[in-house]
């Protein structure tokens, strides 16, 4: 039997790794241990350039080191984005239909928008959108989710709060472009689950919030 060779210090590069049992692969302890995370993991990018100057958002080329040689990669660069789930005093949570023209459809999703007001937190973010959208205003505010929502294509982050203790904002906005048509429908939470299952709607953020609150609620 051929010995493995030592690590550069001497000790067994095998070490702290196990062999999953469905592939045979080399799994890392540290990757599978009890505490399911993500990982930060920064690299030496070597040439950083917008290669798309677009109206809302740009695309972005990036050359950076990895592993022996180095990937060039290009992706949307975004501000970063809030959404809210509100609940009402019956239990139902708010949903808005709103045309979205890459896909042309008019999609079922939550209260959302940029972060694109320098110096914004996130949370007086999804206030504003709350209020701009809905015409709602939340006494009660909570961290539902955060979430990457595409991040082979793109940098977005965007944090989905719960919001309670609702009632009519002071001011009515007035909305045009996509905003102008908007439809606002409130829904039974078992409902919702059961539009996402089905398939009957499609937009990710709503689906993560909703299946995120059905879960919060079953879990006590």
């Amino acid at each position: 039997m051929t010995e493995a060779p030592a690590g550069p210090d001497g000790a067994d590069p095998s070490a702290g790794q196990h062999a999953d049992p469905a592939t045979g692969r080399a799994l890392r302890d540290d990757v599978v241990g009890p505490s399911l995370r993500d990982e930060a993991f920064g690299v030496e990018v070597l040439q950083s350039d917008v290669a798309f100057a677009g109206v809302v958002w740009d695309i972005r080329r990036e050359r950076f080191a990895y592993g022996d040689g180095t990937l060039t990669r290009e992706f949307l660069e975004h501000p970063g984005a809030v959404a809210v789930l509100a609940v009402d005093d019956d239990d139902r949570v708010l949903s808005i239909q709103q045309y979205r023209h890459p896909i042309q459809m008019r999609n079922w999703e939550l209260p959302a928008g940029l972060l694109d007001v320098e110096g914004e937190p996130p949370l007086e973010a999804a206030r504003r959108e709350l209020a701009e959208e809905a015409d709602l205003v939340a006494a009660d505010w909570e961290p539902l989710i955060t979430m990457h929502t595409s991040p082979g294509g793109s940098d977005e982050v965007i944090h989905v709060f719960r919001a309670t203790g609702l009632s009519g904002a002071p001011e009515v906005f007035a909305r045009d472009s996509e905003e102008a048509d908007i439809v606002l429908r409130w829904v039974a939470l078992d409902e919702a689950v059961d539009a996402v299952l089905a398939g009957r709607v499609h937009n990710g953020i709503f689906q993560a919030a909703v299946l995120a609150e059905h879960a919060r609620r079953s879990r006590g």
